[in-house]
């Protein structure tokens, strides 16, 4: 008797295919142990955007149409920082608080594959609420924008560069309370003392400075420039920073993961 074996190549490990199977496979852990974070994420970063441009309406108190369209302009990186610099590195210290972060890292799984599935989801449920917080920030204040393709990769990089940055900031730095307490910085810092609803020229040369360095003033530029004409120029620069963040980021990640045992 002969005995065939049947090598399936999505099972044997190595090559691009398990790579892609062990992707689909996180992506759906993924999914389902952050099915409870959905909804916070999406009434967070609705508080954030639309809640803060609000706000920031209060102190300003009436503005004209191009100061209007100017904050409204900027609410979207307002809703997009939270989840990314905020809750991506909340929930692996979490996952670190709650014993589940060595399991995660045990599955039989390429650890690109884990991170890729970890961005990928991020990414993804960042978008609703930033369009949501948008949308509701553009009532409030009766504001037209003028929205253009390049709106498109404007908030795909910003996302990205989002969600990788607070990833690495979530792996690199393994004392939970040191992260909350870095997060919590971040949101009063975004808050307070960046150029997202307010003009740069209006800060202080040291901090603009500071600022034209930071991601944050750079990722509000490109989307502003996705959804208005006029306000932003220059707007490669802001490109080129905005990848350079990402990319140092992810090359970060993949260090601090790689050297994990």
């Amino acid at each position: 008797m002969t005995l065939t074996t049947r090598t399936d190549p999505w099972i044997r490990r190595g090559g691009p295919a398990h790579l892609w199977y062990s992707y689909r496979q996180m992506l759906r852990f993924e999914l389902t142990n952050l099915r409870n974070y959905l909804v916070v994420a999406l009434v967070l970063q609705t508080l954030m955007g639309a809640g803060m441009g609000i706000m920031y309406g209060f102190y300003l108190g009436d503005l004209p149409p191009l100061a209007a369209s100017f904050l409204v302009s900027g609410v979207p990186a307002l809703a997009l920082f939270p989840l990314g610099f905020v809750l991506v590195p909340g929930v692996i210290s979490g996952q670190r608080i709650e014993d589940v972060y060595d399991y995660v890292w045990s599955l039989p799984v390429p650890r690109s594959a884990s991170a890729g599935a970890t961005f990928t989801v991020f990414t993804a449920i960042s978008l609703p609420g930033t369009v949501v917080a948008l949308f509701v920030s553009s009532l409030v204040y009766d504001v037209q924008l003028d929205p253009n393709w390049r709106i498109v990769p404007a908030v795909l990089l910003s996302a990205s560069m989002a969600t990788v940055v607070g990833y690495a900031v979530g792996q690199g730095m393994r004392n939970p309370r040191m992260v909350n307490l870095l997060t919590n910085l971040l949101i009063f810092v975004i808050l307070m003392f960046s150029p997202i609803v307010i003009p740069i020229d209006l800060f202080p040369d040291w901090l603009a400075t500071v600022h034209r360095v930071l991601p944050f003033w750079h990722m509000t530029n490109l989307i502003r420039d996705g959804l208005t004409t006029g306000f932003v120029s220059n707007v490669g620069v802001s490109y080129a920073v905005s990848a350079a963040w990402t990319v140092g980021a992810v090359a970060l990640s993949a260090r601090v993961v790689g050297r994990r045992r």
